[in-house]
């Protein structure tokens, strides 16, 4: 199985970029196979039209990204999200890939239960999310309410089976030196994903 990298910036320039090569580099010096969905860059539509709906709990759909993206969801044992935190939470994009390429149905992302939504995505070992924020960490943390850990980490990650979640944040962007930015990027390169 492969790692998947899902990134979601619309800037080419952006440190978010940067952040993205790290990680194709971390995975290439521990010689692991991956693929990368550039949700903008694939110009992949985030919005669900009625026929999209219609066909939701059949588990079809009439966008051939979305049939894309969900094989390769299910081919693969790592996912990293590259994605910026907007506005306290995740940007619309990946809202979009969430609401889009999640489909109801056995062997697809996730069945409904009596208890709720049963993951089928049991495949992903390891999931991370980096992020970058103009707010401090510990401000996104202690006085925003950690949504992007308690919500879309613990609770949308893990109800589609996703496993071993962590998030990284690399906080007050806007103001960080090229010094400290520079460090973080030597820093993702040693993670062990």
């Amino acid at each position: 199985m492969e790692s998947l990298i899902i990134y979601c910036h619309p800037y080419p320039k952006s440190f978010n970029h940067a952040v993205l090569e790290a990680v194709k580099d971390n995975l290439k010096d521990h010689h692991k196979n991956f693929q990368v969905i550039d949700l903008y860059a694939e110009h992949f539509n985030p919005i669900y039209d009625r026929e999209e709906l219609r066909l939701y709990h059949s588990g079809k759909t009439h966008d051939r990204l979305v049939t894309k993206y969900l094989k390769l969801l299910q081919n693969s044992s790592e996912v990293i999200f590259i994605t910026p935190f907007w506005w306290n939470g995740i940007p619309g994009m990946l809202k979009g890939f969430i609401d889009k390429v999640m489909k109801e149905g056995k062997g697809l992302s996730h069945t409904i239960t009596k208890l709720g939504v049963h993951g089928e995505l049991m495949n992903i070992k390891h999931t991370y999310i980096l992020t970058t924020s103009t707010s401090p960490t510990w401000y996104i943390r202690f006085c925003l309410g950690n949504g992007i850990k308690r919500i879309f980490l613990n609770k949308t990650l893990k109800q589609l089976g996703m496993q071993d979640r962590h998030w990284l944040n690399f906080g007050r962007i806007t103001n960080s030196s090229s010094k400290r930015r520079n460090q973080y990027l030597k820093e993702i390169q040693q993670i062990q994903f």
